[in-house]
C-alpha cells in the first residue's frame, strides 16, 4: 500500500491542493490527515475538495485546532472517514486512531481519553498483519519535543509500548517536521505539512 500522510495543513487551501496533486501523482491507495486541519475551526473550505475531487481515499483525526463537531462534519460531508476511536482495514494492514491533545485548543482531550480511543480501536485492528496508529500528538519522551514545551502525550508512549504498531504516523510539532525515529519496534514519523509517502 502506498500512502501519503500529512498535517497541520491549518486552513491552508493551496497547500492541500499541492497536497492532493503529490497524492495523484505519486499513485497514492490513501491519504491520511493528521489533524489541524483547521486554524481553530476556521476556514474549513477547499481543504478536503481537492482529495475528493482526485476521488482519493482520505482518513482523518482531528487536531488541537479542530474541534470534535468540525472533524465530523467534515467526515460526513465529504464522505471520508474520521478514525478517533475507530480502525479501518485495507486487506492485511488495519489503521487506528486518535486526535486531539492534552494541551490548549478546542480539541482539548485529557490523556486518560486518548488511550481509551486508542485501546478501543486497536482491540479490532490487531488481529491484523501490520497495524499503523494515527495521532495527531506525538508520544512523550522522544526528540521530537520541542524545547521541552511540548512534552508529548504519555498515552501515545503508553499505546505504543502496549500495542507496538509497525508505523505511528503524527504531526503537531511544526518544527520537528520530517523526523523519523524508532520507538521499540515501531517507526514514529512526524509527517508535517510537505507530507511523507510511505510504501507499506
Amino acid at each position: 500500500m502506498k500512502i501519503l500522510a500529512a498535517g497541520d495543513i491549518h486552513g491552508d487551501a493551496a497547500l492541500a491542493r499541492s497536497l492532493a496533486s503529490k497524492a495523484k501523482k505519486e499513485k497514492v491507495d490513501l491519504v491520511i490527515l493528521c489533524g489541524d486541519l483547521t486554524w481553530f475551526d476556521e476556514p474549513t473550505k477547499g481543504i478536503i475538495a481537492p482529495f475528493k475531487k482526485n476521488k482519493q481515499k482520505v482518513l482523518i483525526v482531528p487536531g488541537n485546532h479542530d474541534s470534535f463537531a468540525t472533524t465530523d462534519f467534515l467526515a460526513e460531508f465529504y464522505g471520508i472517514k474520521n478514525i478517533h476511536g475507530y480502525y479501518v482495514k485495507y486487506e492485511d494492514i488495519a489503521i487506528f486512531g486518535a486526535g486531539g491533545t492534552n494541551e490548549v485548543g478546542p480539541n482539548f482531550i485529557s490523556e486518560r481519553e486518548t488511550f481509551n480511543a486508542l485501546k478501543k480501536s486497536f482491540e479490532k485492528a490487531k488481529k491484523s498483519k501490520k497495524t499503523i496508529m494515527v495521532t495527531h500528538e506525538h508520544p512523550a519522551g522522544t526528540s521530537m519535543t520541542f524545547g521541552g514545551v511540548i512534552s508529548g502525550s504519555k498515552a501515545v508512549k503508553k499505546a505504543i509500548d502496549q500495542f507496538k504498531p509497525d508505523f505511528l504516523l503524527c504531526s503537531h510539532v511544526h518544527e520537528a517536521e520530517g523526523i523519523e525515529e524508532k520507538v521499540g519496534k515501531t517507526k514514529v514519523i512526524n509527517v508535517g505539512r510537505k507530507g511523507k509517502i510511505l510504501e507499506i
